[in-house]
């Protein structure tokens, strides 16, 4: 059997230019542009797991905050295995609830849509962090 190698990309040593949203900066909060990106492909992949491929424009392919941050946490762990917790401390998100402000920073820009019935306190919670990130995670099997 050979040795299998894997690399792991990380963000880059310098700190990023944090994303300015005036609500976000009242409350001493500062998240960079890649978390921003992140949590829009974490959407992207989200909604085309719970809801498929998009086959009608005008369907209704909305998914709760539970939802996107199990979403996120599968993505993050695909990405960086082991090291996704840590790259997430590196963005300022240290809990689910960081997942929901920025989601709500993206609504208030335009970038995403919400219902009525969505608040930030749905992502309050969801997981911890320590947990869902750290403890079941396992090493992909060579293929």
């Amino acid at each position: 059997m050979g040795l299998h190698r894997y690399i792991v990309v990380m963000p880059p040593p310098q700190q990023p230019k944090a994303a300015t949203h005036p609500e976000l900066e009242d409350r001493g909060l500062s998240y960079p542009q890649q978390a921003f990106e992140f949590i829009e492909e974490g959407l992207r992949y989200t909604v085309t797991k719970v809801h498929g491929a998009a086959t009608d424009a005008q369907s209704c392919r909305h998914v709760s905050g539970q939802q996107l941050c199990e979403g996120l946490r599968e993505l993050a762990v695909a990405r960086w295995g082991m090291l996704a917790r840590t790259v997430l401390r590196h963005w300022n998100i240290s809990s689910t609830l960081d997942f929901g402000r920025i989601v709500f920073a993206l609504i208030d820009r335009g970038q995403m849509q919400r219902t009525d019935d969505d608040t930030v306190e749905d992502f309050r919670n969801v997981y911890d962090f320590r947990g869902a990130f750290e403890s079941g995670y396992r090493i992909p099997a060579a293929s």
